[in-house]
């Protein structure tokens, strides 16, 4: 079995827009190891949603490949394809993208359901994942009955509850304030550990760099710059009087 997870070869994107050619991605390659944690970083329309979009097989390269524990994503169709979302990938959002009328409980389990599993251990699952993100006591309450980093917890433990590989966070701390972001942060790390996944974010959040093994910052569709840790600086804050990194 590869060290590699994800292998990103000479990943292009180019959009047709009218007469213009847009070259969102220019030939992006890049390695992800098992149980790494990734940050993409970069500023708005650099490419790394769009690089992010590759990763999770939401979009398809105009050139390059992109493999993902051996499937060349390429070579899939749209139902093999989301066989390996459904299974393969926990995907993270910033909006959280919850379902307003259902609770907590049935915000996870219907990631479950969708995966396979019958409704009582869809349902015995989805308890089980909100207990471990530390929600054991708000299983039966809608989003809007909850905060937002509660939100975020319920968006994490759907992306946990079908045991992926990997998990995609987009902006997983967008939404947040400061200390409710560290949290999450701190969250996703635990679970990395906890579970031996690989999570890869796109983020412009700093904070993120406390706990990334690898940093990859994009501009203008390239890799401009790819640290591992103790490679890149971290810069220290504070939250309620207490110091971060």
């Amino acid at each position: 079995m590869s060290d590699f997870i994800i292998t990103a070869k000479d990943v292009t994107k180019v959009y047709i827009m009218g007469e213009e050619e847009v070259h969102a991605l220019r030939g992006i390659s890049m390695n992800v190891k098992r149980g790494e944690y990734v940050s993409i970083m970069g500023p708005s329309g650099s490419g790394k949603s769009t690089f992010f979009n590759m990763i999770g097989g939401l979009d398809t390269p105009t050139a390059g490949e992109v493999t993902m524990e051996g499937y060349k994503l390429s070579e899939l169709n749209n139902r093999q394809l989301a066989w390996v979302r459904c299974h393969k990938i926990g995907f993270i959002f910033q909006g959280f993208n919850l379902i307003p009328a259902m609770t907590a409980l049935e915000n996870v389990a219907i990631s479950r359901i969708f995966a396979g599993a019958v409704p009582d251990q869809a349902r015995r699952d989805a308890a089980a994942v909100l207990e471990k993100v530390g929600l054991g006591h708000r299983l039966d309450h809608l989003p809007s009955e909850v905060s937002g980093g509660q939100q975020q917890r319920i968006a994490i433990a759907r992306a946990l509850v079908n045991r992926p590989a990997i998990i995609l966070a987009d902006e997983p701390t967008g939404n947040l304030d400061l200390k409710t972001g560290q949290e999450i942060i701190n969250l996703l790390n635990e679970m990395k550990r906890e579970l031996d996944i690989t999570i890869i974010s796109a983020t412009h959040d700093m904070k993120m760099l406390s706990a990334s093994d690898t940093v990859a910052w994009i501009k203008d569709g390239a890799i401009e710059r790819l640290a591992s840790k103790g490679e890149f600086e971290i810069e220290v804050g504070s939250i309620d009087g207490q110091t971060v990194a």
